[in-house]
């Protein structure tokens, strides 16, 4: 239930030629609390309710506890989420013994490309594909839960 990744800009799209799958995701947060977050995510045909807690220090660890749930009961759940929401499309790139997940932000956040790794370990060693930018773990506005309120279209 420990989710440990780290987070990183991208420089340009050349991810896209190297993805092994691609998925529109939409999703909305019933609470942004800092303490923890309640998301609930419709990925491609599969819906999800995820809670996370707060990260470390570094940001890079935290508890995760997700569930399926039906794409019915995520529309739902959708309508009573806190405003914003975002729409995104995922795209899986395997680089040597990892999976990193670049999201390509629309509507509010379009503009903004990130890419995460999960880890096994807090210090675990990976690849740095060229396509990997500078690296924002730990940047709270970053965070999905804080881009409904504040999107990257509105940064100066």
């Amino acid at each position: 239930m420990l989710e440990i990744e780290r987070k990183f800009l991208v420089k340009n799209n050349s991810y896209k030629t190297e993805a092994v799958s691609k998925k529109r995701i939409v999703q909305g947060f019933l609470n942004t609390h800092p303490e923890r977050t309640v998301r609930v995510r419709i990925k491609g045909e599969q819906a999800f309710l995820t809670v996370k807690g707060k990260s470390n220090a570094a940001g890079t660890i935290r508890l995760e506890w997700e569930s399926e749930i039906t794409v019915q009961d995520a529309e739902a759940l959708l309508a009573l989420c806190e405003d914003g929401q975002i729409d995104k499309v995922r795209y899986e790139i395997p680089v040597k013994d990892h999976i990193f997940e670049v999201d390509e932000f629309f509507g509010n956040n379009k503009g903004l490309t990130l890419a995460e790794v999960e880890l096994k370990e807090e210090n675990e060693p990976f690849e740095k594909p060229d396509w990997l930018g500078d690296e924002v773990t730990g940047e709270v506005q970053y965070y999905n839960s804080q881009l409904t309120k504040k999107p990257f279209t509105l940064w100066k």
